[in-house]
């Protein structure tokens, strides 16, 4: 067994080190951009009086790295070299974001707005396996062009993490002689509704409540009369783009439909895993960069005429957070490893789901409550200039906060562990009992 990151990884990590050093870190310190970052960056990130959404001025930043990032062949990384990407593997991601992330907060990969000059595209695996190739020339390349976003309506209001018992409905309709769907129901949560082009709105067509079964996905064009944004939800971590919204009469063509009728949820499972362990790293590299701040200012700050890491109160709980985090890492880049395999194999992501789901949501979870566990650490161990905003724990924590919810909730995630612990499903099943 080979423990060692591949060279070429290793080169391109060095590769982005630079890129970020000659091309990056000069934008953010432009023009007053450290306002992003620095204390201010709740401040400066947020248009308080337009519903709490990101200003212009904070999205053209990001906007404008990316195409930094995108003309010296780094954006797409991770997409399929077919539509400009490098076909970047699950470990190679989940290395980089890594990586990334224990350099704290930057223009180089700033999570609130899921931003990175490496960039995550879960809509080309969404399309890859689901749309048609009129459908995937359009929402793909267009993607990367930026004339299409979709932003991704699942969550109803009523029901949060199961999907399956679905209030909004679709049914056929045929207006004007076109053949298509009216949809009815509410969603919640709808992450960059206010920049999105359509909307991925699941809707059942058929079957019952709990039903797997009889979800379809439908793409609505924003500005379709009958879908409406009823309010940006203010969360935790400012600026929000999560709105509350539904529709109400509202119509779509048929060629609107997305991937086969009635078997939309596995559109939903499709880019799950990648997204669950490229979040996981990410959420590794921020306990990780806790700690080591955690580690240097203990080394520095002498009260009482001694440093403070000569303190066991202060050695031990940062001693356990470092040696989850090193636990975490292997775990993360073996799964991600296994992951490549399975891709490469005749199962695809299918296997992914059968051999591999669990490993992906341990890691996910834990990592979550991970950097949670550091921040606070962090907070703790700096005292009253880590409860600032003059110091980044804060914002880490907010941030990641939502992670233990978000991609499937930890609690849902946990449930799949023990599903297939126990034999439920999965490699185990019919071997235990």
């Amino acid at each position: 067994m080979d423990f060692d990151l591949p060279e070429a990884l290793v080169a391109y990590l060095a590769e982005l080190d630079t890129f970020i050093e000659k091309e990056i870190k000069p934008l953010e310190d432009a023009d007053d951009n450290i306002r992003f970052f620095d204390h201010r960056r709740e401040w400066a990130r947020t248009d308080f009086d337009n519903d709490g959404l990101p200003r212009h001025e904070w999205e053209d930043l990001l906007r404008e790295a990316q195409q930094r990032a995108d003309k010296a062949g780094h954006w797409r990384f991770s997409a399929p070299k077919k539509y400009g990407g490098k076909d970047g593997s699950n470990l190679w991601m989940a290395v980089i974001r890594d990586h990334f992330t224990q350099k704290g907060l930057g223009l180089h990969n700033d999570l609130q707005n899921e931003h990175s000059i490496v960039g995550n595209f879960p809509f080309v695996n969404m399309f890859e396996h689901f749309g048609t190739e009129a459908q995937q020339q359009e929402f793909i390349l267009g993607g990367f062009e930026r004339t299409r976003r979709v932003a991704f309506g699942l969550t109803e209001p009523h029901h949060g993490s199961d999907a399956t018992h679905m209030e909004t409905r679709a049914v056929r309709e045929t207006r004007d002689g076109v053949p298509g769907w009216r949809i009815d129901g509410e969603k919640m949560w709808i992450t960059g509704m206010h920049v999105a082009t359509h909307c991925a709105a699941f809707c059942r067509t058929a079957g019952e409540d709990g039903d797997a079964r009889g979800i379809t996905c439908l793409l609505v064009p924003a500005g379709t009369p009958g879908m409406v944004v009823d309010e940006y939800m203010w969360t935790f971590n400012m600026p929000t783009d999560h709105p509350r919204m539904h529709f109400e009469n509202c119509w779509v063509p048929e060629t609107a439909m997305l991937g086969p009728e009635g078997g939309a949820l596995a559109i939903a499972q499709s880019f799950v895993h990648q997204n669950r362990i490229r979040q996981a790293a990410s959420s590794l590299g921020a306990a990780t960069f806790c700690v080591e701040e955690s580690v240097k200012y203990a080394r520095q700050r002498k009260p009482f005429g001694e440093e403070l890491a000569k303190n066991q109160a202060i050695q031990f709980p940062l001693v356990e957070l470092a040696t989850q985090c090193e636990m975490l890492r292997m775990m993360i880049y073996k799964t991600a490893w296994q992951m490549d395999k399975l891709e490469r194999g005749e199962g695809g992501h299918k296997a992914i789901e059968r051999e591999l789901s669990d490993k992906i949501s341990m890691c996910n979870y834990w990592a979550n409550r991970l950097v949670c566990q550091a921040a606070d650490r962090a907070m703790q161990v700096h005292g009253g200039i880590g409860y600032s905003r003059h110091k980044p724990f804060e914002h880490i924590y907010r941030h990641h906060r939502r992670y233990r919810i978000t991609e499937g909730a930890e609690e849902i995630q946990m449930r799949k562990v023990g599903a297939y612990l126990f034999g439920y499903i999965g490699p185990r099943k019919g071997k235990i009992g």
